[in-house]
């Protein structure tokens, strides 16, 4: 049945323009679509200020129409203070409910003079009029001895009677090509509260593909989890969208990167480089959202799984 299945670019959706607040003043990267009504959602996304550091916007868009109903001009959440885990920005995941909440997790970025970047997992709060607040000044989860240097990308689902995350994790920066090594590792928790790693989720192959981020996961009717995200080969190239499936509920996954991928357009703003998917239904159609050129500095665009029954399960 995937054979038979496509990704068509609906095109570029959205692209900032005109005054703009000055913690958002360029990126649209990691779209996060949230329904409101109708054929109406509201897109998330990381802009950046004038010191690249990112804090989170929205614009309101009818699909599939594409009408911009409202572009916020001011920002929804603002990274964190100096010596905060996300002061240097806030890079965000999904949207899922657990124990009659709505949250989203992200990723906060620290970016010390004379050290590498790096990140922990935070928590954002969805309310009922789809604002944001951030939970807590501390990470939600950090660092330990599963995961040594640098967390990224959550992507949380309930399955069945457990909640499953997918999440980024860095085992080197520099895998002996110049290039990090940056691997999908997973989690489950009974509540969508306390979390178990399970240790590395996806397989990685240097040289081939090695910095894996943004993870994001859906289940098709052809009854197998599909699950899409960014990665970089480790020769020089940038990066692009990437494809995985997994048929035992999540737990394990197969590399299928020549399968279900979407790839840079042959001139325009998404021609030099393709990351940050978010897979998504609305009335039956799968879409995906993704950044093309400059790490979504050319905004996002939107695209549509094609092919005889391709919806989700």
């Amino acid at each position: 049945m995937t054979a038979n299945w496509v990704w068509r670019k609906r095109g570029r959706l959205f692209v900032a323009s005109g005054e703009r607040h000055p913690k958002l003043i360029t990126h649209q990267a990691n779209p996060l679509a949230v329904h409101l009504e109708n054929d109406v959602f509201r897109i998330f996304y990381s802009g950046r200020d004038r010191e690249n550091r990112s804090s989170v916007g929205a614009v309101d868009i009818e699909l599939p129409t594409g009408v911009v109903i409202c572009d916020h001009i001011e920002p929804f959440v603002v990274h964190g203070p100096e010596g905060s885990f996300y002061e240097a920005g806030i890079s965000i995941g999904n949207e899922y409910s657990a124990d009659g909440d709505r949250f989203i997790l992200f990723m906060g970025w620290q970016n010390k003079p004379g050290d590498h970047w790096r990140g922990d997992i935070g928590r954002l709060r969805v309310t009922p009029e789809v604002n944001l607040e951030i939970i807590d000044e501390h990470p939600y989860l950090v660092s330990d001895s599963e995961d040594r240097i640098s967390l990224s990308y959550p992507w949380v689902r309930k399955h069945n009677a457990e909640y499953q995350m997918w999440y980024g994790s860095t085992d080197t920066w520099d895998g002996g090509n110049g290039e990090m090594v940056h691997v999908i590792k997973g989690a489950i928790s009974p509540d969508g509260g306390s979390w178990r790693k399970t240790g590395l989720a996806v397989p990685y192959i240097l040289g081939t593909a090695q910095a894996f981020s943004r993870p994001t996961v859906i289940r098709l009717n052809d009854g197998i989890d599909h699950m899409w995200f960014s990665y970089r080969a480790g020769d020089g190239s940038t990066y692009r969208i990437g494809h995985a499936q997994s048929t035992d509920d999540g737990a394990t996954w197969m590399l299928a990167l020549d399968s279900l991928s979407i790839h840079p357009s042959e001139s325009g703003w998404d021609s030099e480089m393709i990351e940050y998917p978010f897979v998504f239904t609305h009335r039956g159609a799968v879409y995906m959202l993704y950044n093309g050129n400059g790490f979504g500095k050319s905004g996002f665009g939107l695209a549509v799984l094609e092919g005889h029954n391709a919806s989700v399960a």
